[in-house]
């Protein structure tokens, strides 16, 4: 079973710390996540800076400290994309050269029409839309004719909404596999995802039902690897969707932020050797997406709160990891997408010497030194910065 070590690698989904070299390609000049937040009277982040948070390359509008306890670095997306899915599959070690498909103008008949034949529905909408707009504008007629409401964003994904008495979600979820089985090849989206309704004309809400249905990583990535190497890999929140249940042995979702943190901390105090591998959304889904800087600062700040209950559960050999998969600036208010931007890394434990590791040409690098810390072998891209 290897040498009892265990890595707890959260993803804080959405927080980067300024706008990459090649921002200007995603029209993301002048983004930065995190110098947003510092904006906010409720930002607070003294435990992740003591990690070495304000120490990492271009954070220079915060103070940095003298001595840190965490290795630290900057890191730079190799890959051709800057959503969730992209983000995580780099981080776990592989570069994705081309972007997912995203559809501005909605999904071509080539899909849709495919799409009618096997659900036996048809389809309203096809443009990309707020979720939350979208069941109000086409609730009504969605629960007249059992025509599916099907969008987009500036995602890779194919959203179905359906009222759960029209659609149960069961039967929801059997459209979205039958979707995921269109969407492949060039048309291969990131998320396929189910986003079931509730409530009547005028107050129509989501529940909490949504259900995501990925595309399958293109090759091995370093939870493959650990998994064949006999050790866990679990996965808390939507890591598992995320990777389409490969590579994953365990897995619970959560509700939020709050959720996240109690399952990481409820694992960490049970037997496991491997990868503990957690995503926090609330930070993207509530609050980058919708431009609310001071919710995005309170949820840094609450997540700052919870780390030294995360610290004290550590064990010798243990590895705290913590980083991003992308950016969401919410106060950049030319977009509500994903920011193309750096993303912090901070490592803490035992054996891991507090040193800058400068700027970091992919995300990968991440993958690269999980394997290594945890003594399994397998390729992925990146370099390995855990010094023996």
């Amino acid at each position: 079973m290897g040498s009892g070590k265990r890595v707890i690698l959260i993803v804080m989904d959405s927080f980067g710390i300024g706008e990459a070299p090649d921002a200007d390609k995603f029209g993301d000049v002048g983004s930065n996540t995190m110098r947003s937040c510092y904006g906010s009277s409720f930002f607070k982040a003294d435990n992740l800076a003591k990690l070495g948070l304000f120490n990492i390359d271009g954070v220079d509008y915060a103070p940095s400290l003298d001595v840190t306890i965490g290795a630290f670095a900057r890191m730079q997306e190799a890959s051709a994309g800057k959503d969730t899915t992209i983000g995580h599959w780099e981080i776990a070690g592989i570069i994705s050269g081309e972007p997912l498909p995203t559809y501005p103008e909605g999904f071509p008949d080539e899909v849709l029409d495919e799409f009618k034949k096997q659900t036996g529905r048809g389809v309203l909408c096809n443009k990309p839309y707020s979720g939350t707009v979208v069941i109000n504008e086409y609730g009504d007629e969605h629960v007249r004719t059992g025509d599916l409401i099907v969008y987009t964003s500036a995602d890779s994904v194919f959203q179905i909404a359906a009222h759960e008495d029209v659609v149960p979600p069961e039967q929801l979820y059997e459209y979205c596999r039958m979707a995921r089985n269109i969407l492949t090849g060039k048309h291969g989206v990131g998320r396929v995802i189910a986003r079931p309704f509730i409530g009547t004309s005028g107050n129509y809400t989501r529940t909490s039902n949504r259900h995501d249905f990925s595309l399958v990583p293109p090759r091995a990535t370093m939870l493959d690897h650990i998994k064949d190497a006999g050790l866990n890999c679990i996965g808390v929140g939507k890591i598992n969707d995320i990777f389409a249940g490969t590579g994953i042995t365990e897995y619970v979702y959560t509700k939020n932020n709050a959720d996240g943190i109690d399952r990481t901390e409820e694992y960490m105090k049970k037997d496991f050797n491997g990868i503990l591998f957690v995503n926090l959304v609330d930070y993207d889904m509530l609050y980058g997406h919708r431009n609310d800087v001071d919710g995005y600062a309170k949820a840094v700040a609450y997540f700052d709160d919870r780390l030294p209950d995360i610290i004290d559960l550590m064990r010798d050999d243990d590895v705290l990891m913590i980083t991003a998969d992308h950016g969401c600036d919410p106060g950049f208010t030319v977009s509500t997408d994903h920011s193309r931007e750096y993303v912090p890394f901070l490592m803490y434990g035992k054996g891991i010497d507090p040193v800058n590791y400068g700027t970091r040409k992919t995300f990968s690098d991440i993958g690269a030194t999980v394997l290594d810390i945890l003594g399994v072998k397998g390729h992925v891209d990146g370099t390995s910065l855990f010094v023996h």
